[in-house]
Order: structure tokens, then sequence, then C-alpha cells
């Protein structure tokens, strides 16, 4: 009786390592936290592809939009930790709501396990061409003038524009007017008609009014110029050495997914990562393609957190 009991003690120990050797066995569920047609959407679409063909099962795209991303980052961190649910995490769902959202009901650094960091792609500062100004270091001299006067546009509270200028204002020591609208097509509107003066946007959204001579392109906020704007200095390049901002893309699972599970999607989405179809379709986005490890992932997600929660503290924002 008592080697019985250690058998099966042994067996069900040795269980769930037996499951993820056989991983995956049926479809996969990949949570998107935001609205088909997105950035989010098209990073989550173009990996789910490449690692079903990797995989050998269907990659699922599941949107749940609302809250700004924490309808589906709560319902991706209550799932079964079988690796049958995975997450495409941000910026905004793990690093800015959990500073910003009362009672969020999850933790990004205890409630997920980063497995990859897919791609990041920064955003442009642009102005209306009759501004007083045509560089990102005369605007800051010019804020500096003028507390207060200098209007920008954000496609809502606690959106990726918005943090973005929150960290250059925080960074360059300027204050600006902050004017918030309901998604990118109402605030371009009022940046092209000058009833703002600047956005921060994503590059791909804003380029034909920037390539038709609508909108002046000042920097881009990433650490490296982007391929789309090549003449375009960044932030850092512009006299504010350590700013850096944008969007960025992972996948992660729910805490408690067996390690060998998390190894084979990473593995996998790496290998992704190198081909050229999806390189080809991030590019459409604006994004550059990242990869790595795990531990790579985890410590950019920490990072992030800790420098949003810096600048959001004891700032009043509800996120749209």
């Amino acid at each position: 009786m008592k080697w019985l009991r250690i058998c099966l003690v042994l067996a069900f120990a040795a269980a769930p390592g037996l499951h993820a050797q056989d991983y995956p066995n049926k479809p996969i569920r990949l949570i998107v936290p935001f609205a088909p047609g997105g950035g989010n959407d098209q990073v989550a679409r173009a990996i789910a592809q490449d690692l079903a063909s990797t995989l050998g099962q269907a990659v699922l795209v599941d949107n749940r939009a609302g809250a700004g991303g924490v309808v589906g980052a709560e319902l991706a961190a209550k799932a079964a930790p079988d690796g049958y649910t995975l997450f495409l995490g941000g910026v905004g769902s793990l690093a800015v709501n959990p500073h910003v959202v009362p009672n969020i009901s999850y933790d990004p650094l205890k409630d997920f396990v980063p497995i990859v960091l897919l791609a990041s792609a920064p955003a442009v500062i642009v102005a209306n061409p009759d501004v007083p100004f045509k560089t990102l270091p005369e605007m800051t001299a010019y804020a500096k003038a003028h507390p207060g006067a200098l209007s920008y546009a954000s496609n809502g509270n606690g959106s990726s524009a918005h943090i973005s200028t929150l960290l250059y204002e925080s960074l360059a020591g300027v204050d600006m007017l902050h004017v918030p609208y309901k998604g990118l097509a109402p605030a371009l509107t009022d940046l092209l008609s000058g009833r703002v003066q600047i956005m921060f946007s994503s590059i791909v959204a804003i380029m034909p009014q920037i390539k038709a001579g609508k909108l002046r392109a000042l920097a881009v906020t990433g650490s490296r110029r982007s391929f789309l704007l090549p003449d375009v200095p960044t932030v850092a390049q512009s006299g504010i050495a350590a700013y850096e901002a944008g969007s960025w893309y992972g996948l992660l699972a729910p805490r408690g997914t067996p390690e060998e599970v998390i190894r084979k999607v990473n593995q996998a989405a790496n290998k992704a990562l190198q081909q050229g179809r999806i390189k080809e379709s991030l590019s459409t986005e604006g994004a550059d393609v990242d990869g790595g490890s795990p531990s790579d992932f985890s410590n950019h997600i920490r990072l992030e957190y800790q420098r949003m929660g810096k600048l959001l503290s004891g700032r009043q924002i509800t996120v749209n």
C-alpha cells in the first residue's frame, strides 16, 4: 500500500510534464485586449499565423476590448494555466493601467508568465505647419517660454500618445495643455485645422499627412530612428537624452503555465520573427521585430512598469 501511494504521487507529479510534452494537441486562444483593426490586432494576427504553422495547431485571435485593455487582461489572467490561452500584452495593459485604473484585478508582474517580446513601434511628434517652431529643441524652448499655451491632442486619456507626451513634459521640464479625443480621427482633424498644435502619433497613421506637407515631423520617440522616417531624429538626438517611448507588444501566459510550454512557444515565436513575411507585416505598422528569451521580456516589463509608475504617481488620470 505504501508503494502504491508513492507511485500515485509520482504519477500525479509527472502529469504536468507529460501534458507539456504533448503540447499543443488542440487549438490555442490568443486574447487581444483591443478591437480588430488596430496595431495590437495586426501584430496578433501576424504572429498567430506563423505560430500555428510551427506548433501544428490553430492559434485563434480572440479580441476582448474594453477599458483601455483591462477587460482582456483580466480575462487572460484568470484563464487556465495550461498553455491554451495566451495573451498579447503591451505598455498599456502591463505598465500603465495598473497605475491608473482603480481596483484593477490583475498584477502584471505576478499574474502572467512572460514568453517573448515581439515588436516595438515608436511614435512621431508632429506639428501643424503654422506653429512658430520647426524642430523639437525649438518646440521645447517655445513651451518653456509659454507655459500651458502649447496644446497637444491625444486619442484618449491614458493612451500611448498621452503617456508619451507626459514623459516628454516630465523630462523636458515643460507644461502643455492636454486635449483628449475619442480616437485618432477627431484628434487628427483638429490638428490639421490648427485647433491644437502638436500630437504624438503612430507613424503609419500620420504618414500620409507628413508626406503631403500638411504636418511637420519633429522627432520620433524610439531609441533609434524609424525606417519609415530615416531623416527625422529621435527625441534623444534632439536633446532629451533619457527619453524613449512608444508601443510594444509581447506574448504572455497565465501564471502557473508549465515551463516546457513557455519554452515551446518562445522558440516558435522567435522562429516566426525571423521570417520575411512577418517582418513585412509588422513593418506596415511601423514596428521593429524584437524577440529574445522569457527573462528578457520579464526584465522589459518590470522596467517599464517601474518607469510608468514613477511617471504617473500622483497624477489624476482616468483611462478611456
